[in-house]
Order: structure tokens, then sequence, then C-alpha cells
């Protein structure tokens, strides 16, 4: 479904990220691990469109998305739920809801979505009024997840949905993030909490300083000395 093959991107002087190839197939729940300022962000930022790389090529269902403008991306049926939830904090529940929707023209297909995201998170649906600012870190993070399904898009790309969140919620989100997949949607999981991404995931890739250096069965992974040293404090 997406192939990245040897992105090499910069910013100004500083190479951040090194011949980093990966693929993701259809029905998958991939993650990325690794430790902070390794490059995990950037490398979505890349596959997104919101950053071009130096070189390299990125293929979604055929479509090549370097040559893409971000916002022609997202009707390709790819969509992003950025590091740090960015919800709009201004505007309503609802209205962030809506702005997911934007590029549907199907109101019946608009209205099914938003029932769907209503019905996976019950709390937006009682505080569907309320400013998203005024939310916890926890309904954000339902929120900008919300906001993404509301697009339609097969494929989810997700930066760190734990980050700054209780275990209780934690588990929550993660547990969402294996409904959306059991639903049909294939999602690319960039994630600092190695143990819980791995425990949930098919396949993995750990980033360090850059580079892929390792990869493959999510479980086998898990039980690996190395990365269970690095990543999981055993």
């Amino acid at each position: 479904m997406l192939q990245v093959q040897n992105i090499n991107v910069s910013y100004g002087s500083i190479h951040a990220i090194h011949d980093v190839s990966l693929e993701v197939h259809e029905g998958e729940i991939v993650s990325l691990i690794g430790a902070n300022g390794a490059g995990k962000t950037t490398i979505l930022h890349t596959i997104s469109g919101l950053k071009r790389p130096d070189s390299g090529s990125i293929v979604l269902e055929g479509h090549d998305l370097v040559k893409t403008d971000p916002p022609k991306i997202l009707t390709l049926g790819m969509a992003h739920v950025p590091e740090g939830r960015r919800v709009f904090q201004r505007l309503t529940v609802q209205e962030n809801l809506e702005l997911g929707a934007y590029i549907l023209k199907d109101k019946d297909q608009i209205q099914e979505l938003m029932a769907e995201v209503y019905r996976r998170f019950p709390r937006l649906d009682e505080r569907r009024k309320q400013l998203a600012g005024t939310l916890s870190g926890g309904e954000q993070q339902m929120l900008a997840t919300g906001r993404a399904m509301m697009t339609g898009a097969k494929m989810i790309l997700m930066d760190e949905p734990s980050m700054g969140l209780s275990p209780l919620l934690v588990k929550d989100i993660f547990r969402i993030i294996e409904d959306l997949n059991d639903q049909g949607k294939t999602i690319l999981l960039v994630e600092q909490n190695a143990k819980m991404a791995l425990s949930i995931a098919d396949r993995a890739y750990v980033l360090e300083t850059g580079k892929i250096v390792m990869s493959g069965d999510a479980h086998d992974l898990l039980e690996d000395d190395k990365v269970r040293k690095a990543y999981l404090g055993a």
C-alpha cells in the first residue's frame, strides 16, 4: 500500500534522515519506534507532504507522493494525526470534526462518519458544542483521531498518540487504534512507548539517528534483547 524507498531529508545543513526505506501493507499496523530526536516525526511529515525529501521515493497505491501537493495527498486516502493533537482550540468539537470532512461532498457519507466518530468516542458526543481547547489531553487526542476518521481515509499516520496521557488513557488510545485496524484502517504508528507500540503492531522498524537499524515482526522485536535493553527498560 505504501512504499518508502531510500528517502533522505535535511534541515539546512543537517542531514536528518539517511536512506530510510519502509513499507506498509494494506490492513497492517506498522510501528516506527526510536528515541526522542531519532527522526520519527520527520519521516511522517515527509510521507504526508509537510516536508519534501532531498531524494528517494514515496508511493501510495501507485501515486507518487513526492510530486503530489499535500492537500491532494489527503484525497488519495491518507490522513495524519499529528504530534501534540493540533486541534483547532477555538472551534467546537463538532466544528473540528466537520473540518476533517472538508474534502468530502457526499452529505450522507459525512453524517455516517460523524455518527461513527461519536459512537466510538462517546465523550466527544457529550462535548460536541464544547471548545476543543477546553478538552483534556486524552479528549483532544480522541478529537484529533476522530478528525482523521472524518476524511474517510484508508490509511492513518499517527504521531505519538500516547504523549502526555495517563497510563489508563494510553491503554484506551491503543485499544482505539486496534479497533480502527479491525475496521479495515491501515495504520503507520510513530510512538516512543515502544512496548505498547510493538504489542499491537504486525511489523515494526527501529530508528536511530535518522537510520533504520532493525526491522521485522513486531513480536520478535518485542522479545529481542537489544530492543528490550534500549527501549523497554529490560
